[in-house]
């Protein structure tokens, strides 16, 4: 009986993960980044470097994980598609599943995603689609997720000598991630994706500047990276991840606590 249950309920997820419906899937998109990213914020509780970021983190990952439920919910049940899919049926960007690794790649991360989904979020608010709602509200967050980022990005750049070369490590290693958040999503009607990946380098280089750095070199895209998150490809880690991540609810179909 168990075993019927999470597999109808597996079922269901891979149903509403590989839906047509333009809304749908671009709900699925939106809330697999907040979700995903919630999660790799979370596995800093208790290894942040000063017991501050250890609540600013974990203030962050809870507005990631509120989004991430309202945007599941559009989607189906967001228990079932946070727990029961597998790991082709996610839908996020590849930079957010990145490992945390330092807390200088940690901080480049958030630099990058928190100043596209301000953006993106700023846009879906000023128009009058199924999303609207929701990015008013996330606006006010990502807001000051930006900004948090922004201010540890000056704080590490204009550092120390380590604190510098860290950043800039940091930095070069996840630009790779980054074109990726500009390919159009379906559903997202709207949208001008150019200029919003303009403002982004714009905003994003700016605060480098500030920083005493510059932005990287190199692609942003590439054959085997470009918008591969959004066709269910993803990292390695990635794997690792999605097992800690749902080991409980699989463990314990049908529970209720």
């Amino acid at each position: 009986m168990t075993s019927n249950m999470t597999s109808d309920a597996t079922g269901t997820a891979a149903t509403a993960a590989t839906g047509t419906d333009p809304v749908r899937s671009a709900a699925m998109a939106l809330g697999d980044d907040a979700l995903i990213l919630s999660h790799r914020l979370g596995e800093w509780a208790g290894h942040a470097p000063v017991l501050e970021e250890e609540v600013a983190l974990a203030n962050i990952a809870l507005d990631l994980l509120g989004q991430a439920r309202l945007l599941l919910s559009m989607a189906g049940d967001e228990d079932e598609l946070a727990f029961l899919r597998e790991e082709r049926s996610f839908r996020n960007l590849q930079l957010v599943e990145r490992p945390n690794g330092d807390f200088a790649h940690t901080i480049a991360r958030q630099l990058y995603f928190s100043f596209y989904q301000h953006e993106l979020y700023s846009e879906l608010a000023a128009g009058d689609g199924p999303f609207a709602p929701l990015a008013a509200k996330a606006v006010k967050e990502t807001a000051y997720h930006r900004d948090h980022a922004e201010q540890w990005t000056l704080r590490l750049g204009d550092g120390t000598q380590e604190s510098r070369a860290r950043m800039r490590a940091a930095l070069d290693e996840l630009w790779k991630y980054t074109g990726e958040m500009f390919q159009p999503v379906d559903g997202l009607e709207g949208v001008e994706w150019p200029a919003l990946e303009e403002r982004w380098l714009a905003t994003v280089g700016a605060v480098l500047e500030r920083a005493g750095l510059t932005l990287p070199e190199g692609p942003r895209t590439g054959a085997w990276a470009a918008g591969a998150g959004r066709q269910g490809l993803h990292t390695e880690p990635f794997g690792r991840m999605l097992a800690e991540m749902q080991h409980l609810h699989r463990s314990h179909p049908g529970a209720s606590w």
